[in-house]
């Protein structure tokens, strides 16, 4: 199997989640047992040995990948939710989507110090949600080894936000 055949399966939707965004659907991936199996070795080829403790996965579409590759890892998962949804004390940050603002929490208890993270998401825009979330691990005392989407979307310069971290996304538009 490969990237395009990945790519090829993203379905575009226009006007959602509001007028002006042409959003990128994974669904039909996950849809297809060949084609999320391939998504999730993708993130497993590319980490298995490295030492990664946890899987830090992104609400919500990102826990649909964090919790196949955590276990194909043999690392735990850390949900990072909206604020207001993790039920014991957390770590709030706020951010700028490409259209709003949200706030995003993680447990204060998530890793140990200097515990090596996967951080993973479906997708990455405007970085936004991504540098809110490596800035939540490392005040949890997490270390980000590195940030991992399925898609980019390089027209908003997402990447550029996450510098400070190894970026990887095989499919780009």
């Amino acid at each position: 199997m490969s990237i395009e055949k990945l790519k090829a399966a993203i379905r575009d939707v226009p006007d959602f989640p509001k007028k002006g965004i042409l959003f990128k659907d994974i669904t039909p991936v996950l849809a297809d047992p060949a084609l999320f199996r391939e998504a999730v070795d993708l993130f497993v080829q590319r980490h298995k040995g490295k030492g990664i403790a946890k899987v830090a996965a992104i609400d919500a579409r990102g826990f649909l990948f964090g919790g196949a590759v955590a276990r194909e890892l043999g690392a735990g998962l850390v949900p990072i939710r909206k604020a207001g949804k993790l039920p014991y004390q957390t770590f709030e940050e706020s951010y700028a989507l490409e259209y709003g603002t949200a706030t995003i929490a993680l447990h204060v208890d998530a890793f140990r110090k200097g515990e090596k993270v996967l951080l993973l998401d479906d997708l990455l825009a405007t970085g936004g949600t991504a540098l809110a979330a490596a800035n939540l691990i490392r005040k949890a005392g997490g270390a980000v080894a590195e940030v991992d989407f399925l898609i980019e979307l390089a027209f908003l310069h997402g990447r550029q936000k996450l510098a400070a971290y190894p970026v990887f996304a095989p499919i780009v538009f």
